[in-house]
């Protein structure tokens, strides 16, 4: 080979890196065209809006899965906790008890579940994989066992409905919480020091042990915080259906991992990252819109989201085993 062979243009890296960092945020623009183009209305602002209203449950439950893999380790029992945190608030408000008790106890269900799962791992030494597929069923087995099967359904208290109804400025509300708490995210994830601590338990466990970190307690906190965010997922559920069911979070595991994984192919490839997360939200909100629109069956939805979780798992294939299995420890 000779030397004038081995030369690449000049440029060139730094193209490649902004293709592999941002090529799937130019993805998702590319889909929002598309879309505009052929599916009726999609482009209207009151759709593009209800898209955002749409996903901000996605969104939140989704972030707080990223939380818990910044530290490597899965959370899987968070779309099951979220609902039983969900007829939990259902039974305490519908019962007449004081609203105050109605928003406290998902919060404090969320959070006990996962302190739960972060003793699990850390003291048990059980991988998260496993833990967080046994207090998900758990949190399933009491959802059912406080409802007997049966929504909560009825008029909420208005200061319930308005934090999932109301709107500011005429934004929706819950478009609020998730830019909220996407931010929140992000500064803590990158702009704390406990955040840094978090990347490097992620990134290098015996690294970050020989630096002085606290590793398993950065453990339990990625994972209290996913507990944190699907408790406050379910307040905002409830408020804004009305309503509370046994089930009602169920869609979301795959579409909040699927979220997740499509995140980790842009920004900081191969690193789960909260605006990678918002990203895939996005992508996923803007998929299901578009597909209804154009007329495509419900089943369309299930076999695409399938294809977006294969076409970007393999970049975050190996994050994704050492928090599966705990090879890390």
């Amino acid at each position: 080979m000779t030397a004038a062979a081995t030369i690449r243009p000049e440029g060139t890296h730094r193209r490649d890196g902004v293709l592999e960092r941002y090529g799937t945020c130019l993805a998702l623009a590319a889909l929002l065209v598309f879309f505009a183009l052929l599916a009726p209305n999609f482009a209207s602002p009151g759709n593009l809006l209800n898209v955002l209203r749409q996903v901000s449950f996605l969104s939140i439950l989704a972030v707080g899965f990223t939380l818990a893999l910044v530290v490597a380790e899965l959370d899987l029992s968070f779309a099951n906790v979220c609902s039983f945190a969900a007829v939990a608030m259902g039974a305490l408000l519908y019962g007449g008890w004081p609203i105050a008790l109605g928003l406290a106890a998902p919060l404090a269900i969320g959070l006990g579940f996962g302190l739960f799962n972060g003793l699990a791992v850390t003291r048990l030494r059980i991988p998260s994989l496993i833990a967080t597929l046994a207090t998900g069923t758990i949190a399933n087995g009491a959802a059912f066992l406080l409802t007997g099967g049966v929504a909560f359904v009825g008029r909420l208290p208005e200061a319930v409905l308005a934090l999932g109804r109301g709107s500011i400025a005429g934004v929706p509300v819950l478009v609020v919480w998730m830019v909220v708490v996407a931010g929140l995210a992000q500064f803590v994830v990158r702009g704390t020091r406990l955040g840094a601590h978090m990347l490097a338990t992620g990134e290098a466990e015996d690294a970050a042990r020989l630096a002085g970190i606290d590793v398993a307690r950065m453990k339990r906190l990625g994972l209290a915080l996913s507990g944190l965010l699907a408790g406050s997922t379910a307040v905002l559920l409830v408020g804004a259906l009305s309503t509370a069911a046994p089930t009602m979070a169920y869609d979301f595991l795959m579409r909040a991992i699927a979220a997740v994984l499509i995140g980790m192919t842009t920004i900081e490839p191969g690193r789960p990252n909260v605006p990678g997360t918002i990203v895939g939200v996005l992508m996923i909100g803007a998929l299901t819109n578009g597909l209804v629109l154009m007329g495509a069956p419900y089943f369309v939805q299930d076999i695409v989201l399938g294809a977006i979780i294969l076409a970007s798992v393999g970049l975050s294939a190996s994050r994704l085993k050492r928090a599966a299995f705990g090879l890390h420890k």
